[in-house]
């Protein structure tokens, strides 16, 4: 190698990357990182919280089909990645539950990200924004850095030991959504950065990576249908969390999946359902205990309901249940069964057992007026990517070869294999890979790694 050579390449400036990046510079390496926005951050920048299950037992038990070498080091790693952030003077607050069975931290991201940037630029690293990465470069089957578009146009190579892949993943690509998770994903909102649209992907996949993620699923919530979401504050603001205790009926008038057990698995099951909508119908009570109060703890309640509707969002009160058989005929729902259904519903929560189940909320939806929206999933980041080791090695495609590529990492939303239709946090893993894969390429661990 030249020598312009560096121990990291981090091509990537969110939360994988520029953990991994600020790590090597604190610990005296040279580094580079590439970002082809005009800003470092990405899809973090949306995020508040950092988190996972408390426990390995856990993670399986939420997650029994992905990576349990993954698993188990996420959870190991966590807690060093929290102490990491809080040594950097970013507050990180007292740990709360998380989707019910998830423990962590609010983190102020912004400050974190900008500190993460602060500290390379302070060692005298370099952090090229607006700039593009063409191709990897290599050399005997050894991944040595990349070759660059810098904003004037002109090209560089930049050399490296090791190069990390942490472009944030492809959801923001309509096409590889619809062949890598489903094809009505290609229609589907996008809840995240715009500019991930697969690059670490295929750069990896173009030097012999494997790819994990068939059937994998992805992460993201129930919407309001139609409803632009150029707006990143709409992300949080109209996300309907609380469809995990109202019913969620598709175009045909049933329910199809057991809405208690979370907001972000429903999403996945919505997408496979025909034209990718549902009605979403609570009554006073969700209204009072849910739509209007607060998702986690620290985060002050707003009205969903009544911010989407002002958003534009197909919604309505009904008085009772029998106005549904009103429904609007443009609506495209058959109001009339969706009526008999919730009906049957609050019958069976009597003493029967509805089917699809209930197992988290099994209470009536019988007080009136009700609250009906039109819900549709948007995706944040994809399950399917570049598979890794526990180092954040990346896994070759070629079975004869080696078990790893030499030179390459990935972090954070371009990896797979972690999760495959269950999700468990996505700062955590972006964090605790982020920092692995700068320890990989400082040739060690650190001092408190449980292994």
């Amino acid at each position: 190698m030249g020598a312009e050579a560096v121990d990291l390449l981090v091509i990537g400036g969110g939360m994988a990357g520029l953990s991994a990046a600020a790590q090597v510079a604190a610990e005296g390496g040279t580094v580079a990182l590439v970002e082809k926005a005009e800003r470092t951050g990405g899809s973090a920048r949306f995020a508040g919280f950092v988190w996972t299950a408390p426990t390995v037992e856990e993670l399986r038990r939420v997650n029994p089909d992905g990576d349990p070498e993954l698993a188990e080091a996420l959870i190991d790693g966590f807690a060093d990645g929290v102490a990491w952030i809080r040594s950097l003077g970013v507050e990180c607050r007292p740990p709360v539950p998380v989707l019910g069975f998830g423990r962590g931290h609010q983190v102020d991201t912004h400050h974190y990200l900008d500190t993460c940037e602060r500290l390379i630029r302070d060692r005298d690293q370099e952090v090229l924004t607006a700039t593009w990465t063409r191709a990897l470069l290599t050399e005997n089957g050894v991944v040595k850095g990349a070759e660059c578009l810098l904003p004037d146009g002109s090209t560089r190579r930049i050399e490296a030991a090791w190069t990390l892949l942490a472009t944030g993943g492809f959801q923001g690509d309509p096409a590889m959504r619809a062949e890598h998770i489903h094809p009505q994903a290609a229609g589907i909102g996008l809840r995240a950065n715009p500019e991930s649209r697969g690059d670490g992907l295929a750069l990896g996949r173009a030097v012999g990576a494997a790819f994990d993620g068939t059937d994998a699923g992805f992460y993201g919530h129930l919407m309001p249908a139609g409803v632009s979401l150029a707006d990143p504050a709409r992300f949080v603001d109209l996300a309907l969390y609380y469809s995990e205790h109202a019913l969620l009926f598709d175009i045909t008038g049933e329910r199809f999946v057991d809405e208690t057990m979370g907001d972000h698995l429903t999403a996945m099951a919505l997408l496979e359902r025909p034209g990718a909508r549902g009605l979403l119908v609570a009554d006073a009570r969700v209204h009072r205990e849910w739509i209007s109060a607060s998702y986690v703890e620290g985060i002050p309640g707003v009205d969903k309901f009544r911010l989407c509707h002002r958003a534009g969002a197909r919604s309505a009160v009904a008085e009772s249940l029998d106005d549904f058989a009103s429904m609007p005929e443009e609506w495209g729902y058959p109001g009339a069964v969706i009526r008999d259904r919730v009906k049957e519903f609050n019958a069976t929560t009597g003493g029967g057992a509805p089917v699809p189940g209930r197992l988290l909320d099994g209470r009536p939806l019988d007080e009136p007026p009700f609250y009906v929206l039109e819900a549709a999933p948007a995706i944040t980041f994809a399950f399917g990517g570049l598979p890794i080791d526990a180092g954040a090695r990346v896994l070759s495609a070629d079975p004869a070869g080696h078990r790893t590529i030499p030179g390459l990492l990935a972090a954070g939303a371009d990896t797979g294999g972690l999760y495959r239709r269950a999700y468990a946090g996505g700062l955590a893993p972006a964090l605790v890979f982020g920092l692995a894969a700068a320890w990989t390429a400082l040739g060690g661990t650190p001092a408190s790694a449980g292994h």
